[in-house]
């Protein structure tokens, strides 16, 4: 099975929090802002949103995003699960079992930036997020 991930939600604050964690922890820290993005049209009220942040160091991986989509923050929907799969067959698999009995939050499709990605709530109430990289990316 592929490596179980962090991801955090924000309400506009996810470049300070981030930055913060990358102060503590050390690592490297990607940030892209919705301004820097093929969303910049969807949501032109906020080009300096954090669409997707990464910060890295050794067997770490936080990941966050100011953005919640429909949703207000919430503490509790304000953290996900995320896994990144190793194959489609894997994405496919878990997805479908996992979100059995829960919410779709984002069907899996594939996204702009090239990877297969879904999004849910599980029967018990946790986010989930999937994603797989069709293309390896860079230090990954």
């Amino acid at each position: 099975m592929s490596p179980l991930s962090v991801y955090l939600h924000f309400s506009g604050n996810c470049r300070e929090a981030m930055n913060f964690y990358k102060d503590a922890i050390g690592g490297e820290l990607m940030v892209q802002t919705v301004g820097e993005s093929p969303m910049k049209e969807q949501f032109p009220d906020t080009p300096d949103q954090v669409l997707h942040a990464v910060l890295t160091k050794e067997h770490y991986m936080i990941m966050a995003s100011d953005m919640l989509g429909k949703n207000s923050l919430v503490h509790g929907n304000n953290i996900a699960l995320s896994v990144n799969c190793s194959s489609e067959d894997e994405i496919n698999n878990l997805y479908a079992k996992l979100s059995e009995g829960g919410e779709i939050i984002e069907a899996l499709k594939t996204q702009f930036w090239g990877a297969i990605f879904g999004m849910f709530t599980d029967k018990f109430g946790i986010r989930w997020m999937f994603n797989f990289d069709k293309e390896p990316q860079p230090g990954t």
